[in-house]
């Protein structure tokens, strides 16, 4: 989601003597230590959503917000007020033009990167969605070493998730568009990157899911199926376990960068409303048309979709891969040149509509296990945490009954489901809070059962 690396590399060539970029420490402002006995990932917690690093008022966590899952939607950014930082290009002179663009971010939650350097920034910058940060322990190791970003090169210089946070100040926390270190903003010290690092990688699952799973409703069950089979989905070639994982043609390709054809499909949203869009050509400067594989655990509760956030549900996902964009791609013909048929995917509507079920219901799954740990956590807490902890699980729970509902799925889990909310609910003003808290987690457990086969 930031300026290439070879790019960035030579952005901070310039701003920064190289060596150093590696073990950057200089500040423009003082520190205040950690607060004694704050672990790293609390301190980096605070840091991801405290933090202006002397910028123009944004943080980490104005783009991926928690209440959003660690993304940010257009109904969401309705929601803000006109002095959020979100929108400092409208309301700081400096940053009026070819900052951002405000209507496509309003209407379409994109944001502008500038991924091939910041010499020509009236026409060489692309929009983009913010991509969650969930999972992250799981998704970015490859190979070829960190993916990171819609276009796996989110990175500058190493390529790590510490590198990640540099960029993204570099990018976004600029009080002008000459982006001087100590003037527009200060860079992150090795501290903050080490208490950042720790944090992002705490969020969401630590482990990947093992397919197949027991599952009880017969369209997600069928939908496992379809997703599993590499003669008919074949998703489990690029998402194996649903992960960001690629093991396509018998190896295993880590977390894996592909052209799917995404930038071809026709009646893009960004496109349709008239504004200055320029085609993104993914990675490397210039790109080749690559982008990076999410993991789909997380996905029905993080749309829209794809980097251009061009499409709005699931089930829209699905049936893309159906669709001449995918099938007229490099990926799309790599998969038909493998098929004894040369078929890419070729899916029925209520085969598309199975796999996404399946989707939903993986994600409802993480939901509840997230809410589980949550709540657990905040009972083994002082009562200020556990109130905090019990409205993020609420949170948690509420996604789930937004995408089961979202598919017409497990109404009897959903019932379930909002009535743990009600508990949670309850916990989160104070009232009887480990007596509801432990309801809560019991209604949860009924609720798995109903999606999952326990083993």
């Amino acid at each position: 989601m930031y300026p290439s690396r070879p790019a960035r590399l030579l952005l901070l060539g310039s701003i920064l003597p190289l060596g150093s970029f590696l073990s950057i420490t200089c500040a423009s402002e003082p520190h205040k230590p950690p607060e004694p006995g704050l672990s790293l990932v609390e301190r980096g917690r605070q840091i991801f959503f405290n933090e202006k690093f002397a910028g123009n008022g944004r943080t980490c966590g104005t783009c991926h917000r928690e209440e959003d899952n660690f993304t940010i939607t257009p109904e969401f950014i309705a929601t803000l007020p006109p002095d959020d930082a979100l929108f400092v290009a409208e309301f700081v002179p400096a940053l009026k033009k070819n900052f951002e663009r405000p209507a496509l971010m309003r209407k379409f939650g994109l944001i502008l990167e500038n991924l091939d350097g910041f010499d020509d920034l009236e026409k060489r910058f692309v929009m983009r969605g913010v991509p969650h940060v969930l999972g992250m322990r799981t998704s970015i190791d490859s190979p070829g070493g960190p993916r990171t970003g819609w276009s796996g090169d989110g990175s500058p210089g190493d390529g790590s998730l510490r590198s990640f946070a540099v960029g993204a100040v570099i990018q976004h926390f600029t009080k002008t568009l000459d982006r001087v270190p100590d003037v527009d903003f200060r860079l992150p010290t090795d501290a903050e990157l080490d208490a950042l690092e720790a944090f992002m990688l705490s969020l969401g699952r630590q482990k990947e899911l093992v397919l197949p799973l027991p599952l009880r409703g017969i369209v997600p069950k069928r939908g496992q199926e379809i997703f599993r089979d590499n003669a008919l989905g074949k998703c489990n070639r690029c998402h194996v376990n649903a992960g960001a994982n690629a093991n396509f043609g018998g190896g295993d390709l880590g977390n894996a960068n592909f052209n799917t054809g995404v930038e071809d499909l026709v009646d893009q949203p960004a496109d349709l409303a008239g504004a200055v869009n320029p085609p993104d050509d993914g990675l490397g400067t210039p790109g080749d048309g690559t982008f990076n594989t999410p993991s789909l655990v997380e996905a029905a509760d993080t749309g829209p979709f794809f980097h251009n956030n061009s499409i709005e549900t699931i089930e829209g996902v699905v049936a893309f891969y159906n669709g001449a964009a995918f099938n007229n791609s490099p990926a799309g013909k790599a998969l038909a040149a493998n098929d004894p048929n040369g078929v890419g995917i070729r899916l029925e509507a209520t085969q598309v509509v199975a796999v996404a079920a399946f989707l939903r219901v993986i994600n409802a799954l993480e939901n509840i296990r997230d809410s589980v740990a949550k709540i657990e956590s905040g009972l083994r807490g002082k009562e200020g945490q556990g109130r905090l902890l019990a409205t993020r699980a609420l949170k948690e729970t509420r996604d789930a009954i937004d995408v089961l509902t979202g598919g017409g799925l497990h109404p009897e889990a959903v019932g379930y489901l909002r009535k743990a909310a009600e508990l949670i609910d309850e916990a989160c003003s104070g009232r009887r809070r480990d007596e509801n808290s432990k309801k809560a987690i019991k209604i949860l457990a009924k609720a798995r059962a109903d999606l999952v086969e326990e083993k």
